[in-house]
């Protein structure tokens, strides 16, 4: 049987698209997509799936699974896994450098600002408009998420709403909740027999990855940068937000690079900026050590994620189609997509913190439910101008 064969069915061995579409359409998503990664794997299921058809519901549900069981950040996993689709290697590469780029250059530009004027009072203001609107955008993004993968199924929907409160409760997604829940579906409705054993262990031997940090020891700090910033890219599990606390405790506890100020307003430019919010770490890296201390930031953060997408993906592309790991995938789908839904929770309690905050985010939900074709640039410019002018009026600044 050839590797052609095995990889998949007909229709996603002839795509519709090309992967220069595809490249462009991520360049795009990395330039205008606010939000964070909840809701940038909503615009990609809207776009990619129900839009354009380039991506089946099968293929997208594969890479959502991979990215939550995968350390690192969780929008960029699934857009190099959907890169990796059917321009394989190539296509991985060129979609995640298209993806991540354009909000790389934001946060070096605003690293420069930052550092040539002493710090950028403004962020608050904006954040307090955006932060509110992103409520809204990822709440609206979870319930697209929910009716198109669960649907009526009450298993999933029982696996949907308790991880949900168990990420609102915990203030942070559980990896092993998703990987249980994956299981857990597998043995109820495809429990492997004992013929299929070899296949079993066949999944059990799937690549394991080895940590890519460099010595913290090593003087020049540079290479500092890059190790840490590897090391965490590599181990901390959870999207967006879960890398903050992890960051702030080596580079402003261990390893005292930043100011407590300066690392709030490292996370304020990664969530005013669009695109993956752990872009974040590039900013740190310029303050730290200027332009290269912003690359090696951003390399060690996103080289692991790469990695640890397209070395398992050739597995799931050959094996998607078992009943097994197909349940394993609707499982583990159920429960990821419960973590999200959660994470409303949890980025609320942060962003929504007087009347008008509240009632941005629940108009923005109300806007973008009932005009479809009303773009989510436009409401974050929106919100970024309310902050503006709402915030010095409201907190007498």
């Amino acid at each position: 049987m050839s590797d052609d064969t095995l990889d998949r069915t007909t229709p996603s061995a002839a795509p519709c698209y090309t992967m220069w579409q595809l490249v462009r359409y991520m360049l795009g998503l990395g330039t205008w997509g606010f939000g964070g990664p909840v809701a940038l794997v909503g615009y990609m299921y809207r776009d990619l799936v129900d839009k354009r058809g380039w991506i089946t519901e099968s293929e997208y549900k594969e890479g959502l699974t991979l990215a939550q069981l995968m350390p690192g950040p969780l929008a960029a996993q699934l857009a190099i896994y959907l890169g990796f689709v059917h321009h394989r290697f190539a296509g991985a590469t060129l979609v995640g450098l298209a993806f991540v780029l354009p909000s790389f250059f934001m946060v070096i530009a605003l690293g420069e600002a930052y550092v040539a004027f002493g710090g950028i009072g403004w962020m608050q203001a904006v954040f307090y408009g955006v932060g509110a609107a992103v409520i809204g955008i990822i709440a609206v993004s979870a319930w697209k998420l929910t009716t198109k993968n669960i649907g009526r199924d009450k298993l999933l929907w029982a696996i949907f709403l308790v991880n949900a409160v168990a990420t609102a409760v915990l203030q942070a997604e559980v990896v092993w909740a998703i990987v249980g829940a994956g299981i857990l579906v597998w043995l109820l409705r495809a429990p492997p027999s004992f013929g299929g054993a070899a296949r079993v262990r066949e999944a059990a031997s799937g690549p394991l990855l080895a940590a890519l940090a460099l010595g913290s020891a090593d003087p020049d700090k540079l290479l500092k940068i890059l190790g840490y910033f590897t090391y965490a890219g590599t181990f901390v599990f959870g999207s967006g937000l879960a890398i903050v606390p992890f960051l702030y405790g080596g580079v402003v506890k261990e390893y005292h690079w930043l100011t407590d100020r300066q690392f709030v307003d490292a996370v304020a430019v990664a969530m005013i900026t669009p695109g993956p919010v752990v872009i974040t770490t590039a900013f740190i890296g310029f303050l730290v050590q200027g332009f290269w201390g912003g690359v090696m930031a951003a390399a060690g953060t996103f080289l692991p994620c790469y990695l640890l997408t397209i070395l398992p993906a050739p597995y799931f592309r050959k094996h998607g189609k078992r009943p097994g790991l197909l349940a394993f995938i609707n499982g583990a789908t159920a429960a990821a997509i419960g973590a999200i839904a959660g994470s409303v929770v949890v980025i609320g309690q942060r962003s929504v913190t007087d009347w008008l905050t509240a009632l941005l985010a629940v108009g923005t939900a109300l806007l973008l439910w009932r005009f479809k074709k009303l773009t989510e640039p436009v409401i974050v410019l929106a919100a970024a101008a309310i902050g503006l002018v709402a915030w010095p009026l409201l907190h007498h600044v």
